[in-house]
């Protein structure tokens, strides 16, 4: 991991295991002040190491038991606006641009079959989209992670 040193890896491995964990909790852990903690990690948030707190919450408690992938086909001339459409679907809570055939990899919740049907119609409708093709996720093999990394050595 370039740019961190052993401090912060220790940090951020302490942190993968337990996100929860206190400053003074952490500078109990890792036998640290808790003013050193408190630095790094605003050292680290400020250079970007954190992802935003949503990425934690559970959907399907919010009424949201479906997810989906719709595989986005675009005029390459509208693209920006595109995205911009997108993102203002409430239901869209992750997009990535890609190489390759499909443009956009859109990733939605739905409450069931016909709220899905209704957004992608949504996207179709969006000027500049081609056609979609959309893939009911069945369920999540490997959780979002980053453990391996941290552990990983060189």
């Amino acid at each position: 991991m370039r740019g961190y040193d052993a401090v912060d890896r220790s940090l951020l491995t302490a942190l993968a295991a337990d996100p929860r964990a206190t400053v003074v909790a952490l500078a109990d852990r890792l036998a640290l002040s808790r003013n050193t903690v408190q630095a790094r990690m605003s050292r680290l948030e400020a250079s970007g190491a954190f992802l935003s707190f949503e990425r934690s919450i559970d959907p399907v408690p919010l009424g949201f038991p479906l997810e989906a992938f719709i595989s986005v086909h675009v005029q390459q001339k509208r693209l920006a606006d595109v995205v911009d459409e997108i993102a203002e679907i409430p239901e869209v809570i992750q997009a990535h641009g890609l190489s390759g055939s499909v443009d956009l990899l859109v990733r939605v919740v739905c409450r069931d079959a016909h709220d899905l049907f209704r957004i992608d119609r949504d996207i179709l409708a969006i000027d500049g989209v081609e056609r979609t093709e959309t893939s009911l996720a069945m369920g999540e093999l490997i959780p979002f992670r980053l453990q391996p990394l941290l552990d990983r050595k060189g």
